[in-house]
């Protein structure tokens, strides 16, 4: 497992760049992380973030798109124009999560 240095931190990851350990992250390490992939995180991406992070431990697993809209409340659309490309792939990056289930 490699470890690299964010907002000046050791974090361990995967080969892909997912953190590895759920209590390594905190918000201040979510922001460089979507600043990493060119995101400026508003209220909205906070909203979603946060679901996602008290979803987690629940479940043991990152929530779908699906599950994030339906359980969340967060439309899909919304989804894609806050994270576009891959929006689960980059909320879970951003949140601290393993990849989704179903990502490539």
């Amino acid at each position: 497992m490699p470890t690299t240095r964010i907002a000046g931190r050791p974090i361990d990851v995967t080969d892909e760049g997912f953190l590895v350990a759920y209590d390594q992250w905190d918000e201040r390490l979510g922001a460089e992380l979507a600043h990493l992939i060119g995101l400026d995180l508003t209220d909205q991406h906070w909203a979603v973030l946060r679901f996602l992070r008290s979803d987690y431990p629940a479940r043991g697993e990152t929530a779908t798109l699906r599950r994030v809209s339906i359980v969340g409340g967060f439309p899909i659309p919304d989804l894609f124009t806050l994270f576009p490309g891959k929006p689960a792939k980059k909320m879970a990056y951003v949140a601290g999560l393993p990849k989704p289930k179903g990502c490539v």
